[in-house]
């Protein structure tokens, strides 16, 4: 069973009604990019079927996220020398509040990827933000500043996008890629360093990690899964596994590619963990609860073949493996055994991460299209939406609506 990253939260939390949810995290309380909501809207356009629409300051690729009545998402302004956490009414998509750091690090960065790319996550009474360079941010649900703390520049020449995660008393933050790569567990309440754990870092253009870390539970222990970059160039990458309590490292698996963007896909009740490497790297499966190098033992199936760039999360559903491809492809492969069932074309450029959400796929382009697909084994487009503006971010489902960045707008889609 995949660990709710935020359990001890939403024990204490105000329930929802049975079909509704909220959506506090990057790919949701769990991270597996899989809503339970029920009756989500299918079509729309940038006018049909839009409760409000808010324009946004400047281009930020990062997903929104939503507890309760609000909305929280991350913001670069004055191309990133300031770094906003916004709160917006989730109703009306009015500005509730805003809380701002300066950052004076020129981060060095891709065209695609402006400053600001980490999600915000929630407990449901504290809010955090990853402003790499800009720091940590946590603020109250109604907008105080409660700490900030600053962990040194990130210098990676293609910027980062890992959101932090939430664990028990910890904030586990990675401050990478380049150098320094560290992987740290704050403590929650105050930004204090619990522990740190040193990756091999690689100052290139095109090697490292933007993933956000998965927490699974292996056998009778939780583990850290993230995957990193080889320690040189050409180099294999790997899994690797950490106590999340201590930072330290259980387990390493290689067979990943130099460069990784997207976050570990964990299925078949946390039984399955699948890596999707960038830059036509492979994608290969493992299973957790390893010791040591645990290459030989816990790699399930890896592809030998040069696969398309890749840089959304896919899912799991239902033992089927559901990945887009960013050359407009999608792909249903086999989940146990990596085997291809179908590959279609969608169009576009699809860096979107998947939502599965009522039996049905949400996959998005850059060009501004969200096609909606069956989650079945064969292939069946059941719309497309066009917005017709930049979109780089997922969506984030909650109570019946879908809340979708633009790089020009935030749109509340409801029926």
């Amino acid at each position: 069973m995949i660990v709710r990253i935020l359990v001890l939260c939403v024990l204490t939390a105000t329930a929802f009604p049975a079909q509704a949810e909220n959506w506090p995290a990057w790919r949701g309380a769990d991270g597996s990019g899989i809503s339970h909501e029920k009756n989500l809207p299918v079509q729309w356009s940038s006018t049909d079927n839009i409760r409000w629409r808010i324009p946004l300051p400047e281009a930020c690729n990062s997903t929104p996220i939503v507890w309760g009545d609000q909305v929280f998402l991350t913001q670069g302004l004055d191309g990133g020398k300031r770094r906003a956490l916004i709160a917006l009414d989730r109703k009306t998509g009015s500005h509730l509040w805003q809380e701002e750091v300066s950052c004076d690090v020129t981060e060095t960065t891709h065209k695609q990827n402006p400053p600001c790319s980490a999600s915000p996550i929630t407990d449901g009474k504290v809010v955090y933000a990853n402003f790499a360079s800009g720091g940590i941010l946590a603020c109250s649900l109604d907008g105080k500043r409660l700490w900030h703390r600053e962990l040194g520049p990130v210098l990676s020449r293609w910027g980062n996008g890992g959101s932090p995660v939430l664990y028990g008393d910890l904030l586990i933050v990675f401050h990478g890629p380049g150098t320094p790569s560290i992987l740290y567990g704050l403590d929650r309440k105050t930004g204090t360093t619990v522990w740190t754990s040193t990756e091999t870092a690689i100052n290139s253009p095109i090697f490292g990690s933007w993933s956000t870390p998965a927490i699974v539970r292996a056998g009778d222990r939780d583990e850290l899964v993230m995957p990193l970059p080889g320690g040189k160039i050409g180099g294999p990458g790997f899994f690797k596994g950490y106590d999340p309590a201590s930072g330290k490292s259980l387990w390493q698996i290689e067979g990943l590619g130099n460069e990784v963007y997207a976050m570990p896909i964990v299925g078949s009740g946390g039984r399955i963990i699948v890596g999707i490497s960038g830059h036509n790297g492979p994608t290969m499966a493992i299973r957790p609860g390893g010791t040591g190098d645990s290459t030989t033992t816990h790699t399930l199936w890896r592809t030998e073949t040069k696969n398309p760039q890749r840089v959304g999360t896919g899912v799991i559903h239902d033992g089927l493996l559901f990945l887009a491809d960013a050359t407009g492809i999608l792909q249903c492969l086999n989940a146990d055994s990596g085997e291809v069932i179908f590959r279609e074309r969608l169009g576009g450029n699809l860096w979107g991460s998947i939502l599965l959400a009522d039996g049905k796929l949400y996959v998005s382009s850059l060009e501004g299209d969200t096609f909606v697909v069956k989650a079945a084994p064969k292939f069946e487009l059941i719309a497309t939406n066009s917005t017709g503006e930049p979109t780089y971010a997922a969506l984030a489902p909650s109570n019946g609506e879908i809340f979708l960045r633009t790089h020009l707008h935030l749109y509340c889609i409801g029926r």
